[in-house]
This record gives structure tokens, sequence and C-alpha cells, in this order.
């Protein structure tokens, strides 16, 4: 009978390891591709490039009225949050006095006739106890139900500011979490557009109209390039045509911040978001308006494209996440994206949504 011998394995050599390393690279290109990590972008030209990165500021600019209005919410709570402890903390100050008022009737009760059980059971140190009761109000002196009272009260107040103030921290932390979130989209959006501005060469990138900062999110724009300021009109003609003081100053303050780098989450005084800067506009003219585009179109009276006047404020795209100010003849001043300062630009370079007159 013939031995049964193990087949010897032939080692991969030559023309087979070769194959064999070839589709291990093509199965680690197929893997890459469908985890979405590490694809690389087909060759696009500079007008497909400002395309693409035109959408990603879109995006960027649709997180940072999210981040605008989380902050907003977070600063509310974190304010509101202070307060109620403050206030917990004064009613603990009266509490504290109130029961010396207390232990001093027990004492003066206790030399000369004795403690009185109402009077022990209000000094307890136990609030179930001490709240139970409403029995031993009727076994104690006027002076004395009417101190008992107070101090029920007001260990029921502290209470509820402390319920109150849990909640609010709740709240806050919730809105810090929703902050990070938000930040971290805003940031890799304009990563992305970073990169594909930076596969342009500056002649390209000049000829599509996007700055040189590539799209950083602390890209500080030239304050010499006010995106055709000049040629257009003066702020004197767009303040002599405003409905008011108030919308003439809002317009003049846009006009000297010409310019201004955009950079998201700011209102100024040096640099600004889109909505950043219609809220310090309006600020300098002493009006306080909301902090997002998404509550800005609704703080005052909504205007037709056909009644703008200057000062009005003009939305864009159908999320309501780009605003400007409206200075006349079909022109605005707007803080566009980190590629670009804020500049006088026509309403009809992006997707009119709605305008508003907030005086």
């Amino acid at each position: 009978m013939a031995a049964h011998r193990k087949p010897r394995q032939r080692s991969l050599g030559g023309q087979t390891a070769r194959t064999a390393f070839t589709l291990a690279l093509a199965g680690a290109a197929t893997a890459t591709a469908f985890d979405g990590t590490g694809q690389a972008e087909p060759n696009l030209t500079p007008v497909q490039v400002k395309a693409k990165v035109a959408k990603l500021y879109q995006e960027a600019e649709e997180a940072t009225e999210k981040y605008n209005g989380a902050r907003e919410k977070a600063t509310a709570a974190e304010q509101r949050l202070e307060s109620l402890r403050d206030e917990a903390a004064r009613k603990e100050e009266k509490l504290n006095t109130a029961r010396e008022t207390l232990g001093s009737m027990a004492a003066a009760q206790y030399r000369s006739t004795g403690l009185d059980p109402a009077v022990q059971l209000a000094l307890s140190d136990d609030p179930d106890r001490y709240l139970d009761g409403a029995a031993f109000a009727e076994r104690a002196g006027d002076r004395q139900s009417a101190a008992v009272t107070r101090v029920r009260r007001q260990l029921r107040e502290i209470e509820q500011l402390r319920g109150a103030a849990r909640a609010e921290l709740t709240s806050l932390t919730a809105r810090q979490a929703e902050l990070k979130t938000h930040k971290k989209t805003i940031t890799g959006k304009l990563d992305a557009a970073r990169r594909l501005l930076s596969r342009l060469t500056a002649a390209d990138r000049s000829r599509i109209g996007e700055g040189t900062s590539g799209g950083t999110a602390s890209g500080r724009a030239s304050r010499s390039s006010t995106g055709g300021r000049d040629g257009l009109q003066t702020p004197g003609t767009a303040t002599d045509h405003a409905p008011n003081s108030r919308a003439a100053e809002a317009v003049s303050y846009a006009y000297s911040k010409l310019g201004s780098p955009y950079v998201w989450g700011a209102t100024g005084p040096n640099a600004f978001d889109c909505s950043g800067l219609v809220l310090a506009s309006y600020r300098s003219a002493g009006l306080s308006l909301p902090r997002t585009t998404y509550a800005q179109i609704g703080a005052g009276q909504r205007v037709s494209r056909s009644e703008l006047l200057p000062g009005d404020l003009v939305f864009f795209y159908s999320g309501i996440t780009h605003v400007g100010l409206y200075i006349g003849d079909g022109q605005m001043i707007h803080a566009p994206n980190p590629s670009a300062p804020v500049r006088v630009a026509p309403i009809d370079e992006m997707p009119f949504a709605g305008a508003t007159r907030v005086v």
C-alpha cells in the first residue's frame, strides 16, 4: 500500500506572488472606497471645484447658524443657572436667620416652661418630619406659629429653586454637547473646502473668485479687498434712501466694516459671520436683533423683493441659512464665507428666500 504523503506547499513566487499582491491592493482600495475614508477625489476642473466649495460653504454656514443658536441657548441657560443659585443662596441666608429666631424663642421657652414639642419639631434637621406636621403650629404661640410658617415656606422655596437649577444644569450640558457637534461639522466642511482649493493654482483660485485663504475657519481676508466696493453707490446714497435713522445707521456701520474678515461665530467688531454682521449693524443703531438667521427673519415685518429699502435684511437659500443687509439698487453688504471678506454683492448671486424690515 502506498504511503499517504502530505502534499508539498508551493511557495508564492514570481508571477504568482505579484498577482496576489495586486489582488491585495485592489481589495484594500475597494474596502477604502466602501468605508468612505481615503477615497481620492477625481480630477476636477476649477469650475467644478468652485461648485463643490460653494456647497461646502453653504453647509458650513447652516451648521454655523445652528451653532450660534445653541450657543445663545447655552448662554441663557448658564445665566439662569447662576441666577437660581444666587437666589437660593439668598433664601438660605434668610432661612438661617429665621431658624436662629426660632432657636432664641426655644431657649427662652425652655428656661421658663420647658421646650415645647412643636418647637422641637421646627428645629429638627429632618425636613420631612418638619414639613409633615401641621398640628404643631396650633400648639405654638402666634409669634412662633408665624416664624415656623416662614421657615416652612422658605424650605419649600429653596427646594424648588434647587430643582429648577438641576433642570437648567441638564439643559446647559445638552447645549454644550450640541455646540461640540456643530463645531465639528463646521470645521470639517471648511477643512474639506480648503483641501479642494489647495489643489488649484493661485491663478485658478483668482479666476473662480476664491480667496487664497482656502476656506480656513480663521482665515483673515485682506481688508484691502472690498469685493468691488469702488464704483458702487456711496454710503450717503444708501442712507439717504433708508426708511428711518436706525436703518441708515445700520447701513453706515456695515459700510464701515467692508473688508473685515469672515470668522464663523463672530459678531464684531473686527470679524463677522453673516448673521453676526447684521446683528452688529443694528446693535450700533441701538436695536437688539436675534442671533441667528432663523430668528432674524421673523424679527420684523416681511417685505417683498420689489419693496426692498436700504437697511432691510435679505435672506437666502431654502433653509434661511444666509443673510445680508440691503443697500439699494439690487445690492447688499454681507459676510460671504471664510474665503472672502465683508463685501458688497448683488442679491441675485444666491437663491433669494425672503426679506424683513426690522425698523
